[in-house]
């Protein structure tokens, strides 16, 4: 077994097995009963042919069905139980897991969400768990269970022929071997497929939030075909795991039937020379079946746990992934939060030895507007998200309230901030479920003041169901600008300290963003404010402008100080103005 196979088991004995010890064991006390119970009629067999029938003896014939029918009642009872107690515990750990990973998942730092499909995400959180319920549920304690059966019936076979039991032994062992090798071929393939469904998944998310796109631009084909060749791969995948197990399951059948033609010739040499009897023979040929019926069981359960394994290898990467509020490196906790931001020779590259900021530094006081201005790719997105904490500076300082931002804790300080984004991202469900998103709790009072800070209340009053009306997914039902006013009344409600306005008034209409303008002077008002924006008309009031290029900071004062300065600032402004 390879350091990674050693390293999922022991991981998935610690985290999934060892906390369900006493299930198990019950699963196990249950599985000793039953089993055991199976061999009773095939042993059974041997007395009602031998003792029984030929002597006429009706009490034995008697008790040897009364003893039958005990048997299989144990057998069926425990057999009910068995599934009903691990089945249940496998769905509970499954709904468990997913939780866990879902939690996980939200903890780490939005770099892994930039490189990750939220549809492979979904994935890895719904689907790669599900194999657990073979190593809770039935499936594990079936292989203890099944290796039992099997060895209790050797001891029963060898009794009766210890040449004949030898002979099976050969071509059972062959089968064993061969097993072991394919399920060792297979688990790869099998975690090959988690990826590809992951991809297939997070691919088919993307059509459909995306339908508008494709249809806008008749690209159905193009997209079907993408989606094709996506199902393909994942089709050729489940042949290559559906071919191996057939292989292992055919040979196995192949086997066993020359050992069951084997035992046939030699039972019947025996009983020509009186060396067995035909209740033996019979008695040997129903024990064979039980000895062989577990390990070709085994073959397919083996399958069923090396899937299992296969996605507990790629939930363990993400259990394992450090979260990115790490208590013991963001010790800080911030009680209150003023607002006092302070940028000092910061630098950030997304890419090694690529920086996107090169010696950032400014200060932006308690209650301050900051607006942030330069060309596309500039780097304004990267200040606003290092001073919101998404991203983390590889070179400088950063601090809040006089703190270093990278070593504060980061649920202390994001409660005290309000993002207003580009893309206004509005969750399935009512406009008022939307504005309540920070505060769940609020009072209806916070609410109206928020709706009416927004001026949400200029749209929703239009509206049959007022802020009872469901939005749709991702807001589709409303306008850009009515989208962009609702994401402000989230802020306001939120009544945060920071603020980050990333082009906050990029989707209105002229009459949208005069009431927005207005929201937008109440919402920063004693609040350390950055504002990314394209449209300098709506900056002029900011307490400094800093204007970025490549990275660097080339111009800074207010909108009166740089106009005066007639550069870079000045170009930007005079060539909006002419359009």
């Amino acid at each position: 077994m390879s350091k990674n196979k050693n390293v999922t088991f022991g991981w998935a004995v610690k985290n999934i097995i060892w906390p369900r010890k006493k299930t198990i064991l019950i699963g196990l006390l249950l599985i000793l009963i039953s089993r055991p119970a199976g061999l009773v009629l095939p042993a059974a067999t041997k007395y009602l042919l031998d003792d029984a029938v030929p002597n006429k003896d009706f009490e034995l014939l008697q008790l040897i069905v009364i003893v039958i029918v005990i048997s299989l009642i144990v057998q069926a009872i425990s057999s009910f139980l068995l599934t009903k107690i691990l089945s249940v515990e496998a769905q509970f750990l499954i709904s468990e897991l997913r939780v866990k990973v879902q939690k996980k998942i939200l903890s780490l730092p939005i770099n892994f969400f930039d490189n990750n499909k939220s549809g492979a995400l979904v994935s890895r959180i719904m689907s790669d768990v599900e194999g657990v319920r073979n190593l809770v549920g039935t499936g594990l304690v079936q292989l203890i269970g099944g290796s039992l059966t099997s060895v209790l019936a050797l001891i029963l076979l060898i009794r009766i022929s210890p040449s004949m039991t030898l002979f099976t032994l050969v071509p059972v062992g062959l089968f064993a071997f061969i097993a072991l090798k394919a399920f060792g071929k297979i688990r790869p393939i099998f975690r090959e497929r988690g990826k590809l469904n992951a991809e297939v998944t997070g691919r088919l998310t993307e059509t459909l939030n995306g339908v508008r796109v494709i249809k806008g631009f008749n690209a159905e084909v193009s997209e079907n075909r993408t989606f094709e060749e996506g199902a393909r791969r994942l089709y050729e995948n489940v042949k290559s795991s559906l071919t191996a197990t057939a292989f292992v399951t055919s040979t196995g059948t192949f086997l066993i039937g020359l050992a069951s033609a084997g035992i046939l010739a030699m039972g019947g040499y025996y009983m020509i020379e009186d060396n067995l009897t035909a209740g033996d023979l019979i008695s040997f040929i129903s024990l064979l079946a039980f000895m062989i019926a577990p390990i070709v069981q085994m073959s397919n359960i083996g399958s069923q746990l090396t899937e299992a394994f296969a996605g507990l290898d790629r939930t363990e990467e993400i259990m394992k992934m450090d979260p990115e509020d790490l208590i013991d490196q963001r010790p800080i906790i911030l009680e209150k939060v003023n607002g006092d931001i302070e940028f000092d020779n910061v630098s950030f590259a997304y890419e090694e030895d690529v920086e996107v900021l090169k010696e950032i530094s400014f200060k932006a006081p308690p209650g301050s507007v900051t607006a942030l201005v330069g060309s596309s790719g500039s780097g304004k997105s990267t200040t606003a998200s290092l001073a919101a904490t998404f991203l983390t500076a590889k070179k400088g300082l950063i601090t809040i309230d006089g703190h270093d931002i990278s070593k504060v804790n980061l649920a202390s300080y994001r409660k005290h901030l309000g993002v207003v984004l580009q893309d206004d991202f509005l969750f399935e469900g009512t406009i008022r479920e939307n504005i309540l998103f920070p505060r769940p709790n609020a009072t209806e009072a916070d609410l109206q003041a928020a709706v009416k800070g927004a001026y949400v209340d200029e749209f929703t009053d239009r509206f049959e169901e007022g802020l009872e009306t469901v939005i749709g997914e991702r807001g589709v039902k409303l306008s850009g600008g009515q989208k962009q006013r609702i994401s402000i009344a989230r802020a306001l409600l939120a009544d945060p300290k920071v603020i980050i306005l990333d082009e906050a008034t990029s989707n209105l209409d002229t009459e949208s963003e005069t009431y927005i303008q207005k929201s937008l002077d109440d919402l920063m008002k004693d609040r350390t404010t950055f504002v990314i924006a394209h449209r300098l008309s709506t900056i002029k009031k900011a307490d400094q402008i800093l204007v970025i290029e490549d990275g660097r900071i080339v111009e800074r004062g207010t909108h009166n100080e740089l106009i005066a300065k007639e550069g870079r600032y000045f170009e930007l402004y005079t060539y909006q103005s002419r359009i």
